[in-house]
């Protein structure tokens, strides 16, 4: 047994036993501030490098390329974590700016490569129990942010990384006249095979004319925004796509969540294609400088939680939903963009709008 699960042992005997992994550090007490302390410590302890000391003492691969915070410009590279996939099938290495606080892969995918990730092995179309938990949660994601994305009526659409339009079917159920782009051939094609309003085209936006000419009240990035290595230039182009008063629907794993601040390089939110990782802290910076005039965000409880389905009894399940609501806002980030005041005005009521202007 190794010395942190000795410890836990020691500290909770056998009480937690029973809650799954990912929620333990929501409902065990104490644990949200001693990870709190545990990550300032870490941040605290971990050398800040000139940028190109950073570059001489890491490895370069042939796809990959050195680049400096996507949000501030700060240089100086102070790294934190290096995830690895089993048996090392995949690694990489993730550095946090010391100026803003963005944690992100260095050395980061070259643009002109990012294709390449997804030319092959997406096209499997989700089905049973995988399909039916991803639909749920993008309705509690869109449900959690109130009348903007309750009804589609009259209203245009577009998913940016659609994928095999799982997505886009629920879209076109609420109504709106939805369209999706993607750079897989292989899901593009499945998802043309089973929608019947909505369309999934290949590419990027400016690749597809229906798309480029704009004009949408609605774009979602589901599980994308930490998939772009250029996010000022893509969230600027989307920004330009929207119509007045039209908002960006955003989910993407929280830098700020508890359990990245416990599990270290073992973090759930750490995948293989993960290249930015932003918190509610960070991600405002990027709406700013791409246009939008502010931003909401929703705790995120947990798909089970949130669907009343949980495992855990009453008591932990409001244990968890206060320690997310006063601590990391949850391990998914869920944030609502608004493309200017009109669209604050028209569906900012009841949310918590963070101005950026």
């Amino acid at each position: 047994m190794s010395a942190k699960r000795t410890l836990s042992r020691v500290v909770y005997g056998s009480r937690y036993d029973r809650v799954p992994r990912g929620q333990r550090v929501y409902v065990r007490p104490g644990e949200r501030i001693a990870r709190e302390i545990q990550w300032r410590l870490r941040i605290r302890r971990t050398p800040v490098m000139r940028f190109q000391d950073y570059r001489e003492r890491t490895l370069l691969e042939e796809t990959e390329e050195f680049i400096t915070c996507q949000l501030c410009g700060e240089t100086r590279q102070q790294p934190m974590f290096q995830p690895a996939g089993d048996k090392r099938a995949w690694s990489y290495r993730v550095v946090r700016c010391p100026a803003c606080g963005f944690l992100y892969r260095n050395p980061n995918i070259r643009p002109d490569r990012l294709g390449d990730r997804y030319a092959t092995g997406h096209s499997g179309f989700p089905t049973g129990r995988y399909a039916a938990n991803r639909q749920r949660r993008y309705r509690l994601t869109m449900d959690a942010f109130g009348p903007a994305l309750s009804s589609g009526q009259g209203r245009r659409l577009l998913d940016f990384g659609c994928g095999t339009g799982l997505f886009l079917r629920l879209a076109e159920r609420r109504g709106f006249d939805a369209v999706g782009v993607d750079l897989s051939p292989g899901s593009v094609a499945a998802a043309n095979e089973r929608l019947t309003g909505a369309r999934a085209y290949l590419g990027s936006p400016q690749d597809v004319p229906r798309v480029a000419a704009g004009g949408f009240d609605v774009i979602t990035l589901w599980s994308v925004l930490a998939h772009l290595p250029r996010p000022i230039d893509d969230l600027g182009r989307l920004r330009a796509l929207l119509a007045p008063g039209g908002v960006l629907l955003v989910l993407t794993v929280n830098a700020a969540s508890l359990r990245l601040k416990a599990y270290g390089s073992g973090w759930n939110g750490f995948t293989r294609n993960q290249l930015m990782f932003y918190s509610a802290e960070t991600m405002p910076a990027l709406l700013r400088r791409t246009g939008f005039a502010g931003v909401a965000f929703t705790p995120f409880y947990g798909d089970t939680v949130e669907a009343s389905t949980t495992r855990l009894p009453e008591r932990l399940s409001r244990r968890l939903r206060r320690t997310v609501e006063i601590g990391d806002g949850g391990n998914m980030l869920r944030a609502l963009a608004f493309a200017d005041d009109e669209a604050v005005d028209r569906w900012g009521a009841n949310l918590q709008v963070h101005r950026l202007a």
